[in-house]
């Protein structure tokens, strides 16, 4: 589906103290590039309290490669892993949206415990949603943002994505993690590319 893309998207807008954010889109690489960023997201660690929240991020990203409608990233800062997420198409109503086409589902998302509290999971967020919106526009799926579901009993998450401009579009009880709010960015409406037909062809 993405074989012919091969940039790693970069957030000028976004620079941190800490260094850049950079997306790896693993569904592009090579076999031994792909092997490394595995590799490094084995090494990649879940605080106790947020095990519950979250699954192993290697697991995660393996499934994601195996399934056409997901696309596993990884996300990397100075240089080195710091997390993961999935974008899946085709997905939405697994985090409590009403169709599943409309929106992009942000899946997995994850930081590694080591790297938390540098502000990194609001930069990763934005820029899961800045290359969804590339995606789309490329792809041409019709998608007007990015939606996802958080946990009520992880306020860390709730918090971060918040920063990074999701809203709260309300409670979802589906799944087998307790009770969880879904959570949407719209893309922004100066940067969405629409294609209209003029009234006065045919």
């Amino acid at each position: 589906m993405l074989e012919d893309e091969s940039e790693e998207l970069l957030i000028d807008e976004d620079r941190h103290e800490q260094g850049d954010i950079w997306l790896i889109p693993l569904k592009v690489l090579d076999d031994d590039a792909r092997a490394i960023q595995l590799g490094a997201v084995a090494e990649l660690t879940v605080e106790a309290r947020q095990r519950e929240f979250v699954g192993d991020p290697l697991r995660m990203m393996l499934i994601s490669l195996e399934e056409e409608s997901r696309l596993p990233y990884v996300i990397e800062s100075g240089g080195a892993a710091v997390g993961v997420f999935t974008l899946q198409s085709g997905a939405a109503k697994l985090a409590g949206w009403p169709d599943d086409d409309s929106v992009w589902l942000l899946r997995g998302f994850l930081i590694d415990s080591g790297s938390q509290g540098r502000g990194l999971g609001t930069l990763a967020a934005r820029a899961a949603v800045e290359e969804a919106r590339k995606l789309t526009a490329r792809l041409g799926g019709g998608q007007a943002g990015v939606v996802l579901s958080v946990n009520e009993r992880n306020p860390a998450g709730i918090a971060a994505y918040s920063k990074a401009g999701f809203v709260d579009s309300g409670r979802y009880l589906g799944g087998n993690a307790g009770p969880q709010r879904t959570m949407y960015k719209a893309f922004p409406a100066d940067r969405v590319i629409s294609i209209q037909q003029d009234p006065d062809v045919n």
